[in-house]
């Protein structure tokens, strides 16, 4: 008996005013669980939020932004900017530009600083600097599962034109760049 109150407490109040802290416990539980797991399969499936490195994509992207990235269902298209998880000889996920896919014919003038694929010279006005050549032996068709970036700082990019990177699998594209999430800014 309470004094203060004349209150008579028996056991099952004190059952009840348990289970409605074992509930209220329980349901934050449940939540913050749920929400976790949402998150996970968000960021497995659906987007990612990568960091630029380097300086090779300037000046469509800068060193140190953050790139909101999609990946459910995405098929590398020419002129996308990708995340690639590796190259053939790199641990460290990169940035690059899709150049040509499978199947696409494709050369590289080095003399006059051109590039054609299917025999048309692109158009790309996002190229910040010089073209070089690299040490990668590049095919004149891409072969079938592969792709060939480069990134829009060509003099200094470390990309398929390098034995270190070389044609990329599909498999290894982990997505598409959509926009930069810091500073926000569209990439088309």
């Amino acid at each position: 008996m309470d004094k203060d109150t004349n209150k008579i407490y028996t056991n099952s109040d004190a059952v009840v005013k348990t289970s409605g802290m074992s509930n209220l416990v329980f349901d934050w539980t449940k939540s913050v669980i749920i929400a976790l797991f949402t998150i996970i399969i968000l960021l497995t499936f659906f987007f990612r939020i990568v960091d630029v490195d380097g300086p090779s994509m300037n000046t469509t992207l800068s060193d140190g932004q953050k790139l909101f990235v999609t990946s459910l269902f995405y098929k590398p298209v020419d002129g996308d900017i990708v995340i690639i998880s590796h190259g053939q000889h790199l641990d460290e996920p990169i940035v690059k530009r899709v150049i040509a896919t499978e199947g696409q014919t494709f050369k590289i003038d080095f003399k006059k600083k051109k590039v054609y694929v299917d025999g048309k010279e692109l158009n790309e006005p996002y190229v910040s600097s010089e073209l070089v050549q690299g040490d990668a032996e590049i095919p004149s068709i891409i072969p079938k599962g592969k792709i060939f970036v480069m990134g829009d700082n060509r003099k200094i990019s470390l990309d398929s034109r390098y034995n270190r990177v070389g044609l990329i699998d599909v498999d290894d594209v982990i997505g598409k760049a959509q926009f930069v999430l810091f500073p926000f800014k569209y990439l088309y």
